[in-house]
């Protein structure tokens, strides 16, 4: 039930994921067939936002909430009698989250259950090379909090051309989510208990989310790289949340009530230029647009610089924008025929910065000489956002071979 930038704390693990990457083996050549640990990561981060729109209270109060994250995942690999090659990877990820704006369900409280929450999340995949450029892979997830329960199931295929020059990509992805209805205090009926529907103190209710996303790459020449990606999202069911008031022009309140579907489709070029051994731009634009008025344009560069043979800085900048959907209006500014209406600032017109740097660590003989210790890269990001909302985020990875 926390309130924050998802999308921001995503991007900076997926870039510390990315930076971890390393180019797949040769599997024309491999001939390992027991099952072996080919790489294991563990990233922690730090999360923390202040700032005066929150959703629970109509659109306006503290913001303030703190996440610490922390994922640990396992690659292995193993080879069968056909020299196919099997890549396993298993993560476990774990959050915890205090949330100033989440305990305004109930501000009588001093410290309600929704002021702070653990999430968990598992997720296992395997995918099978069978040295002819096909890579056919299958995933399962999970999630769990206090008040959400979320099960993915997912579906790839990869066709890689003889050069390796050329890729193509299609990943198919589904969530089934359940989660408690539970209202602010105030609009709770007499006993209602917590969720304020009967005698009942749960109400569940779902949310099906489904994605198809394809991508083209090519290599240029020797120093350019590009990618072209297409997502196609469609969502069903409670896509409001309850716990989130909305005030009227009236002097009225009500729960957020938006349309129980939703298409979304972002579309997204990057690019990758190796200006000489040293210098490294990776850019990224996304244009996005979905059926509640949504439209956005996210514009990412990137820069590692190598120092030497084993340290890399990797200064960051990002901007994006959006306008509004079609549904929301501030505090007190919804009249009171409308059907659909949010205070939701997320769903708000407005503009975002996000920029920092990580340095990367990569010694010949290991870091701090363990042999097995690869990698070792820190991360920070400042993010501020045109309606005040402003946060920062550390991240630190380690690499294991």
């Amino acid at each position: 039930m926390k309130k924050l930038s998802l999308a921001l704390l995503a991007c900076i693990f997926q870039m510390v994921s990315t930076h971890a990457q390393t180019s797949p083996a040769d599997s024309t050549s491999y001939k390992q067939r027991k099952l072996k640990v080919e790489e294991v990561n563990l990233v922690s981060g730090y999360y923390n936002q202040d700032g005066n729109n929150s959703a629970v209270t109509g659109g306006i109060g503290t913001e303030k909430l703190t996440d610490f994250a922390n994922t640990l995942d396992v690659v292995l690999i193993q080879a069968d009698k056909k020299n196919r090659q099997y890549t396993w990877a298993a993560e476990i990820g774990i959050d915890h989250y205090t949330s100033a704006s989440s305990d305004k369900i109930d501000p009588h409280t001093i410290s309600s259950a929704s002021s702070h929450d653990t999430r968990v999340y598992p997720s296992l995949a395997v995918s099978r090379n069978d040295n002819k450029g096909n890579t056919l892979g299958v995933a399962a997830s999970y999630s769990h909090e206090f008040d959400y329960v979320s099960y993915g199931l997912g579906l790839n295929y990869i066709k890689t051309s003889k050069d390796n020059n050329r890729e193509l990509s299609l990943h198919l992805q589904s969530y089934f989510d359940t989660w408690d209805v539970i209202y602010p205090i105030e609009l709770r009926p007499p006993g209602g208990g917590f969720s304020g529907r009967g005698r009942n103190p749960r109400t569940y209710k779902p949310r099906d989310s489904y994605s198809a996303t394809v991508s083209y790459s090519q290599i240029i020449n020797k120093r350019l790289q590009v990618a072209l990606l297409m997502d196609l999202i469609y969502q069903a069911g409670l896509l409001a949340s309850d716990y989130q008031r909305v005030y009227f022009t009236d002097h009225s309140e009500r729960i957020e009530n938006l349309p129980g579907t939703r298409f979304k489709l972002p579309l997204g070029v990057r690019v990758n230029y190796f200006a000489g051994d040293r210098f490294i731009f990776r850019m990224y634009y996304r244009y996005y647009q979905d059926d509640w008025g949504i439209k956005a344009h996210t514009a990412n560069i990137e820069m590692p610089v190598k120092l030497n043979a084993f340290i890399s800085i990797s200064p960051f900048y990002r901007f994006y924008s959006q306008v509004a959907t079609q549904y929301f209006a501030p505090y007190a500014m919804h009249n009171n025929g409308e059907t659909f209406y949010t205070s939701d600032y997320d769903l708000s017109k407005f503009s975002s910065h996000f920029f920092g740097s990580g340095i990367r660590f990569a010694p010949e003989n290991g870091v701090f000489k363990i042999k097995h210790w690869t990698v070792l890269e820190l991360r920070y990001g400042h993010y501020i956002r045109s309606t005040g909302l402003h946060s920062d985020i550390i991240s630190l990875n380690a690499t294991f071979k």
